[in-house]
Order: structure tokens, then sequence, then C-alpha cells
């Protein structure tokens, strides 16, 4: 049974469709990307996924269970790394936890220092950098008891060099825990880099307009992004973004 299942989802704001009769699933232990243009709905489409919205027409199901407009159902992490600056780094990781009531601090103590931030437990969020705020705050996603993670353009605010090296450990801690994610980017080298499947949104309003399953095996280093095969796979979803003829 699929874990997350957008049946014929369509939103709008005022007279504006911003989503028109999206359709998606998604199997446990996948890392789905939505790619898309800026303004193309998918920052919309996480929030209807997370309750913060509900859809105008069609249905949201996550484990079987109807979701739509429900809050608290599954674990989000925004642009931003949003870390209470009052909270030590131990603590900012356990939040999720403790919301639902339980508190593991032996595996948040164990995954704080798999993030190479051992020392830093104590910590205040002023003390790091923005590649050290960004591994606190998904395993703070990664330690949450709901079924699903939703990332929602986490890297976009980092440099490159940053930005590649917080690739590497999402997929190594990713390959080791294998948590169902949704990722949000509209990054083509990081959709194809990171996903097992690329959903391609239009714009005006946002509809499913290609899918791909990302043909590159598993685990991934950075030579990838050099391979012939990759530029490859990047024109061809390159073209599904922006098809001759359409509007951008």
């Amino acid at each position: 049974m699929s874990i997350l299942q957008i049946k014929d989802v369509s939103k709008s704001f005022d007279d504006r469709e911003v989503l028109k009769n999206i359709d998606l699933s998604m199997k446990e232990g996948e890392f789905l990307t939505i790619l898309g243009p800026s303004g193309s709905g998918k920052s919309t489409l996480f929030r209807l996924i997370g309750g913060l919205l509900e859809p105008d027409h069609g249905a949201i199901y996550l484990d079987g269970e109807h979701m739509s407009g429900k809050r608290g159902l599954i674990s989000y992490m925004p642009q931003q790394p949003a870390l209470f600056p009052w909270r030590t780094v131990l603590q900012n990781v356990l939040l999720g936890q403790e919301l639902h009531g339980k508190s593991d601090e032996t595996k948040a103590l164990q995954m704080i220092k798999r993030a190479g931030l051992s020392g830093y437990e104590q910590a205040l969020p002023a003390e790091l950098s923005g590649g050290m705020k960004q591994r606190v705050a998904f395993i703070r996603a990664l330690l949450s008891p709901q079924s699903l993670i939703c990332l929602d353009e986490p890297f976009s605010a980092l440099d490159d060099f940053t930005r590649l090296e917080m690739h590497l450990w999402l997929l190594s801690i990713w390959e080791e825990y294998k948590k169902t994610i949704v990722f949000v980017t509209h990054n083509l080298d990081e959709a194809l880099f990171l996903s097992d499947r690329i959903i391609v949104l239009s714009s005006n309003p946002a509809t499913v307009r290609a899918e791909f399953q990302v043909p590159f095996p598993r685990p991934r280093n950075e030579e990838l992004l050099l391979t012939e095969e990759f530029l490859n796979w990047k024109r061809e979803v390159s073209g599904a973004i922006f098809p001759k003829g359409a509007s951008r």
C-alpha cells in the first residue's frame, strides 16, 4: 500500500487556481522530489500535505487514512532551519519527540555524533554555521515519530560547496534509516542527485507534467554530477519543465 496518496487535488486562492487535479502516490522508504519553476505551487502542495491548507477538491491519504486538513501527521523541514534560539542542539533535536510525549536522548546523541556534531550537543544555534543548523533540523525531522518527512527547499540558502556537502550527508543518513521523504526544489542537479523519482509540475495552474524514475544506482557520490548520463538526464528533465512552445 502507498504511504502517501494525493487524489485529484485542486486548490485556488481567490480567483487564481494554483493546483489542478494533482494525482500522485509514493511507497514507504521512497525519496520523491517535486520539481518545478518558482511559483508552480510546490509549497502550496506541501502545505496541503501538512494540513495547513485544505484542498478545494480531492483528498490526501497517509497510511490509508484521510488526512486532508489534519495537522501533526507529518514531519516538516522548511527552507530555514527554524531552530529555537534558546534551546541547545540536543534540545532542538528532541523537540519533535517531546511534542508526541516521548524522548530518546540516547538515539539523539548517536545521530548528533553521526552528523559530525560531537561537542556541540549543548551549543546554541547562534554558535553554528548554516550547514550545521540544517543538520540539526534534519535530525529533528528524522527523529520525529511521523512516517513521512517533507523537506521544503532546505538547502536553497546554502552556498554550492556547503549544499553538495549537505547532499552527500543527507543521502548517507537517509540510506541508513530509509525514511519516506517528499522533497521540494527547483534545482535540477539536486533533484536528480537525491531522488528515486521526480514529479515535474507545470505552472499557472500546476498540473503533473511529467514523471521520471531516476536510474542512478545507490550509493551515489559527487562524481555522478559530471557524467554524461547525468547531463543527458538533466537535459531531459529540463525539457519537461520548459517544453517547447510552453509559457515560462
